[in-house]
């Protein structure tokens, strides 16, 4: 419609007011003079061209208004595709600092056990459940990884490897019922063994067994992997003492331990070959 009148709005006008001044001349008479027929023309024509200007300048108007509404809808989906790529930008950033982040803890664990061949490996698959109890890696035999070679987070200890392919390696963590580590308080340097538990493991925890009756051991204790292991290198954290209970048979205790390594969210790790050194440059 707009488009119509903006092509033959001047033939239209032209038309109207031919025809109006025609009526008038017919409805007047033949006998009108010229001042007659200029007032005739005057007084039908005039209020006609203000109504036809203002209905031009509404027609404008609206054109406008719509080609304004027009690109503003334009420039605004663009700045949504704009913002939509400036968020995926910002989580890929964010990615990388946390990757970066969790490296250079591996690396300053590493750094603490510069005898010790390392290497970091990913977590590629894991058993179902909300813990990582059982799990596998990307870094097998290829890669001189192999059984009871140790995994590392950067809160601490993870568990070790239980069997190696080319290129994965299956392995459990501290919360697995079948894994044990020798430990130690740090305060007391009573003795005991972390094993994993069925029924603490959904919650995320642990247990401290055959420690001393005797034993001073108490809540909020560090507990580290002691000097009796044959697997795990000694004074790795492992968690601390939420809860301690005196067994049955009233000559040992147990202790629930919390690990510092948050094992429900499990991604880059380290694994460290205490059975190999490095050689010396």
């Amino acid at each position: 419609m707009i488009q119509f009148w903006e092509e033959h709005k001047k033939k239209i006008i032209a038309i109207v007011a031919i025809a109006i001044v025609a009526i008038a001349l017919f409805a007047g008479g033949k006998n009108l003079n010229a001042s007659a027929l200029e007032s005739v023309i005057g007084f039908v024509v005039t209020p006609f061209q203000d109504l036809t200007t203002g209905i031009e300048s509404w027609v404008d108007s609206t054109a406008d208004s719509a080609k304004d509404k027009t690109s503003l809808l334009e420039e605004n989906a663009q700045l949504k595709e704009d913002l939509a790529k400036l968020q995926d930008e910002n989580k890929r950033l964010e990615q990388y600092e946390n990757e970066n982040e969790t490296l250079s803890s591996l690396l300053k664990i590493s750094q603490k056990y510069p005898d010790y061949k390392s290497t970091g490996t990913k977590i590629i698959a894991k058993n179902p459940g909300v813990w990582y109890n059982t799990f596998t890696i990307n870094k097998g035999t290829d890669d001189a990884v192999s059984a009871n070679m140790i995994l590392i987070a950067p809160g601490g200890i993870v568990g070790k490897i239980l069997e190696s392919g080319a290129t994965y390696s299956k392995a459990q963590s501290i919360l697995d019922s079948r894994s044990a580590v020798p430990a130690m308080s740090i305060r007391t340097g009573d003795l005991g063994v972390v094993k994993g538990d069925y029924t603490l493991m959904n919650d995320g925890l642990c247990k401290m067994e055959y420690i001393d009756g005797e034993a001073q051991v108490a809540v909020g204790d560090e507990i580290v992997t002691s000097q009796l292991s044959d697997v795990y290198p000694e004074g790795l954290s492992i968690g601390k003492v939420t809860k301690i209970e005196t067994d049955t048979n009233g000559l040992t205790k147990y202790a629930i331990i919390e690990p510092f390594v948050d094992l429900k969210h499990l991604d880059t790790l380290l694994v460290i070959d205490k059975n190999t050194l490095e050689e010396a440059p």
